[in-house]
C-alpha cells in the first residue's frame, strides 16, 4: 500500500484495474476534458498500466489507483509527473463517474500532495480546460492558487481550448493534521 486515508486506499495499478479503468474513461463526461477520447479500449487501458512508472521517486508519470476501503472498489486515479529535477511535477486527477460528488477526490489530491511536500517536493503544478469547473474547484480546494490563464493555448478534439495555470509550493501547504 502506498498511500491511505480515512475511505481510500492510493496504491499502484495492478492488471486486474484494467476493466474499471477502462470504463470510467470511456465514459464521455470524463474523457470530455482530458487528453483521451471516449470509448477508452481495455486494450489502450492495458497499455497505459502498463506505460506508467512503477517508482513514484523517479522521473515521469506515476498514477495513483485511487480504491475505496468499503468495497475494493478502483474508483480514479491520480497522477503526478515528476519533472527529472525531482523538485517539482505536475498533478491530474479522474474519478468515476458514480463515485463524484462524495469528496473522494479532494482526498486522494491531498494524500498524495501531503506525501509528495513530505517528500521534499517544492512545487506541484496543474492545469486544466478553463470551461472544466469542477476541476478547477477542486485544485482551489486542494490548496492551489490559481496563476493564470492561456487563451485558445491547446488544439484538443477539434478545437482551440483556453487552459487554467495552477500551482502551489510546499511552503503554501497546509498539511494534514490527524483525523483529517
Amino acid at each position: 500500500m502506498l498511500l491511505e486515508t480515512p475511505r481510500l486506499v492510493l496504491r499502484r495499478f495492478r492488471s486486474d484495474d484494467v476493466p474499471a479503468f477502462s470504463a470510467y474513461r470511456s465514459d464521455p463526461e470524463i474523457a470530455r476534458y482530458q487528453s483521451w477520447s471516449a470509448p477508452y479500449s481495455l486494450e489502450t487501458a492495458a497499455e497505459r498500466i502498463r506505460t506508467y512508472t512503477t517508482d513514484e521517486a523517479e522521473p515521469g508519470w506515476f498514477q495513483y489507483a485511487v480504491e475505496l476501503k468499503a468495497d475494493g472498489c478502483l474508483i480514479g486515479d491520480v497522477g503526478v509527473n515528476l519533472h527529472e529535477n525531482l523538485r517539482q511535477a505536475d498533478l491530474g486527477c479522474s474519478m468515476a463517474p458514480g463515485r463524484q460528488g462524495y469528496g473522494y477526490a479532494i482526498e486522494a489530491v491531498r494524500a498524495v500532495l501531503q506525501d509528495r511536500f513530505a517528500s521534499g517536493l517544492r512545487r506541484m503544478s496543474a492545469q486544466c480546460d478553463a470551461r472544466n469547473l469542477r476541476s478547477a474547484h477542486l485544485l482551489e480546494r486542494a490548496g492551489f492558487r490559481l496563476e493564470g490563464e492561456r487563451p485558445a493555448f491547446t488544439w484538443l478534439k477539434g478545437e482551440w481550448i483556453d487552459e487554467r495555470l495552477y500551482g502551489l509550493l510546499a511552503e503554501q501547504w497546509i498539511p494534514l493534521t490527524a483525523g483529517a
